[in-house]
């Protein structure tokens, strides 16, 4: 009998205010990173990608692009990405946010340790097409699709 695979897909969010600041949350596990999280049954990308943001941070978004993927080929994540605005809410830390803070785009991504989290930022900031970014963990080798489709180099 054939199984059926198992994938998991999250939403995340860059949420800019009008001062051109990321919002990123500090976790336990991962340090900085910018909101974001599984997309449950039942749910559109950009309704987990807003409630996400609210659940983590207290801030109430706008989407305001729908910017594009980065598939973890190896452990069967898709990340669906999207740039936001915030629209009201207040600050609310919990267990897997200790601390939230609106940065400088320059610092945010110095904060960032992953490196796929900080490449995340990087495209929704600066591409102006929809993209596709597929990795693998082993020595982080990727393809990348942008707008018309250019294959990138093979995994090793």
């Amino acid at each position: 009998m054939e199984v059926s695979p198992k994938h998991t897909v999250t939403a995340a969010v860059v949420v800019i205010n009008d001062r051109n600041e990321i919002l990123l949350k500090y976790g336990p596990k991962r340090g900085w990173e910018i909101p974001g999280g599984r997309v449950e049954v039942g749910e559109s990308l950009s309704a987990a990608a807003v409630r996400e943001t609210k659940e983590e941070t207290g801030i109430d978004i706008e989407i305001i692009k729908f910017c594009g993927f980065f598939q973890n080929v190896k452990e069967s994540v898709c990340n669906t990405l999207f740039m936001g605005r915030p629209i009201g809410g207040e600050f609310s830390i919990s267990a897997e946010s200790l601390e939230i803070r609106y940065f400088s785009i320059e610092e945010a991504l110095e904060k960032i340790t992953w490196k796929s989290f900080r490449e995340q930022i990087e495209y929704c900031l600066h591409y102006e097409e929809q993209f596709l970014v597929e990795y693998n963990n082993r020595n982080y080798k990727k393809k990348i699709y942008c707008g018309d489709i250019e294959e990138g180099p093979d995994f090793i």
